[in-house]
C-alpha cells in the first residue's frame, strides 16, 4: 500500500487528490494550515473519525513557511509520493502580498526538496510540484509553431506569484538533476470546478449568474473582460499529476486542455446554461452586459437589464491577455485524455452553485434550521 503527502490538502485540487488517491488504495497524509475557523469543507465527506480503524486520511498542521515541521511530517510519514499543492495561488493578491508569496510558493517548494535529501528518502519519494501557465506570462512570440505554449516553451512571469512559482519550477529541476530525486513539475493551465475557491474569476462569475437569476444579486463586476485562458476541469489535471509520478522517467509536462477562451464568452456560457442570451455593449472599462433574451420562465430577468460592469480595481498592474497549453506530450507519452468539456465544466460549476444559492436563499428567508438541513 503507497503512501501519498499531499500539501495544500483542503483546496480544490487537493481534495479531488484525495480522493483519486483513497480510491486507489493510497493511505493520504494531508497539511493544513492552523485557522481559528474550520477549512476542512472540501475533505470532511471523505475525513473520517481519526480514531475509525483502518483510517487511511490523515491531517497534520503544518506550513510551507516552516520547515522543521515539514522535515518532520516528512519523516513520520515516510511517503513515497509528495504533491506540493500549497500555495497562495490567487495572482491578482500576489501583487499585494509579494514576500509571502516568494517564501510559501518558492522556497516552500525548495523546503520540501531539501527536506526528502536531508532524510536520505531521494530513492523511495517521488514530488510533484505545482506549477503553472503563468510562467509563460502571455508572451505572444514565446509560443510554439502550432500556436500553443509548452514544456520548450520561454518563460516570462508577470506577477510575483509567477515569479515565485517559476523559483519553485526550476529548483525542483535543479534538485532532479543533482540529486537524482524523483521531481517532476506539472505545469498546470487554468483549471476549474465548483471546489475552486469564491474570489477566482469562474467560481466569481457561477455563483453571481446564479444568485442574479433567483434575484439575490443585481449585477456582477469583473475586470479584463477580453482575457483568454485555457480552462479544464480540475478532476482532470489531478489525474494527470498521479500519472506523472507513475512514470518511468522524472520529467516536466504541460496540464491544457489546448483550446482558449476569453472572459466575457465563459460569461456568456453561464447564462446561456439557463437559457438566458448576454450582449455587451461599449469598450474597455465602459463596457457593460445585458440581458438580451430569456428562454427559461424559471428565470425571468427583464430584457436590457444590466447585469455585468468592468472595475477597473480587478486588473493587474501587469495583465496576462493570453495563455493556452500544448498537452501533446501528456497525450502522447501518458495517454492522458481530458474527460471534461469547457461546456461540461460550466454545467459542473452551474449546478453546483445553482444549487447552493438556492439553499442559502431558502435558509434566509425561514427555512429549515442550518443545523439540521442537509442537501
Amino acid at each position: 500500500m503507497k503512501t501519498a503527502l499531499i500539501t495544500g490538502i483542503t483546496g480544490q485540487d487537493g481534495s479531488y487528490l484525495a480522493e483519486l488517491l483513497l480510491e486507489k488504495g493510497y493511505i493520504v497524509h494531508g497539511i493544513k494550515r492552523r485557522s481559528s475557523l474550520f477549512n476542512t469543507d472540501r475533505i470532511d465527506h471523505i475525513y473520517q473519525d481519526p480514531h475509525y480503524p483502518n483510517q487511511r486520511l490523515k491531517l497534520h498542521y503544518g506550513d510551507l513557511t516552516d520547515s522543521m515541521n515539514l522535515t518532520k511530517i516528512i519523516k513520520d510519514c515516510q511517503p513515497d509520493e509528495i504533491y506540493n499543492l500549497g500555495a497562495m495561488s490567487h495572482v491578482k493578491v500576489s501583487f499585494d502580498t509579494p514576500e509571502y508569496v516568494a517564501n510559501v510558493d518558492g522556497l516552500g517548494t525548495l523546503r520540501i526538496l531539501e527536506s526528502v535529501r536531508l532524510l536520505g528518502l531521494e530513492n523511495k519519494t517521488k514530488i510533484y510540484q505545482a506549477s503553472t501557465s503563468e510562467l509563460y506570462g502571455g508572451m505572444l512570440e514565446n509560443k510554439n509553431k502550432k500556436g500553443f505554449y509548452d514544456e520548450n516553451s520561454p518563460f516570462y512571469p508577470r506577477s510575483p506569484y509567477g515569479v515565485a512559482k517559476i523559483y519553485g519550477f526550476w529548483i525542483t529541476k535543479n534538485y532532479r538533476e543533482a540529486y537524482n530525486i524523483f521531481a517532476c513539475n506539472g505545469i498546470l493551465f487554468n483549471h476549474e470546478s465548483p471546489r475552486r475557491g469564491e474570489t477566482f474569476v469562474t467560481r466569481k462569475i457561477t455563483r453571481a449568474t446564479a444568485k442574479i437569476a433567483l434575484g439575490l444579486q443585481d449585477k456582477m463586476y469583473l475586470g479584463n473582460l477580453d482575457a483568454k485562458r485555457d480552462w479544464g476541469h480540475a478532476k482532470d489535471y489531478v489525474r494527470m499529476m498521479w500519472m506523472i509520478l507513475q512514470a518511468k522517467k522524472a520529467e516536466d509536462w504541460v496540464i491544457a486542455t489546448g483550446i482558449t477562451t476569453t472572459v466575457r464568452d465563459f460569461v456568456k456560457m453561464t447564462f446561456l446554461h439557463l437559457g438566458i442570451e448576454i450582449s455587451f455593449r461599449g469598450k474597455g472599462i465602459k463596457e457593460k452586459g445585458y440581458i438580451s433574451k430569456c428562454n427559461n420562465n424559471q428565470y425571468q430577468l427583464p430584457i436590457g437589464k444590466q447585469i455585468l460592469s468592468v472595475d477597473p480595481t480587478y486588473f493587474r498592474p501587469t495583465e496576462v491577455d493570453f495563455l493556452v497549453g500544448d498537452p501533446t506530450k501528456a497525450k502522447n507519452k501518458l495517454g492522458w485524455i481530458p474527460e471534461y468539456n469547457l461546456e461540461m465544466l460550466v454545467d459542473d460549476m452551474m449546478r453546483s452553485d445553482l444549487k447552493l444559492m438556492e439553499k442559502n436563499s431558502f435558509l434566509k428567508k425561514g427555512g429549515y434550521n442550518t443545523t439540521n438541513y442537509y442537501e
